[in-house]
């Protein structure tokens, strides 16, 4: 099955994660097969907290791709944004 989920990356006690369409049996930071965006938890200043390519999270959702609870979140945290 393919998720859209996060992968680390930063340093440590700065992370910085990478939104990515990967089949689930891959690990966290293994193979990917897209990359669709980022997500900075510590953004500070005009830094961009969350970046997210929605169309492609919505070719991938509409071919089975599930979508984790943390990136399922951050996409309805973009829309909202870009709805208003």
């Amino acid at each position: 099955m393919v998720k859209i989920r996060l992968t680390r990356g930063g340093a440590k006690k700065r992370p910085f994660y990478h939104i990515v369409v990967t089949d689930q049996r891959n690990k966290r930071d293994g193979r990917s097969i897209e990359r669709v965006g980022y997500y900075n938890p510590v953004a500070q200043g005009n830094e961009k907290r969350v970046e997210l390519d929605t169309e492609r999270v919505k070719h991938w959702v509409s071919h089975g791709a599930q979508l984790t609870e943390k990136v399922s979140a951050l996409v309805k945290e973009v829309s909202a944004k870009a709805a208003a």
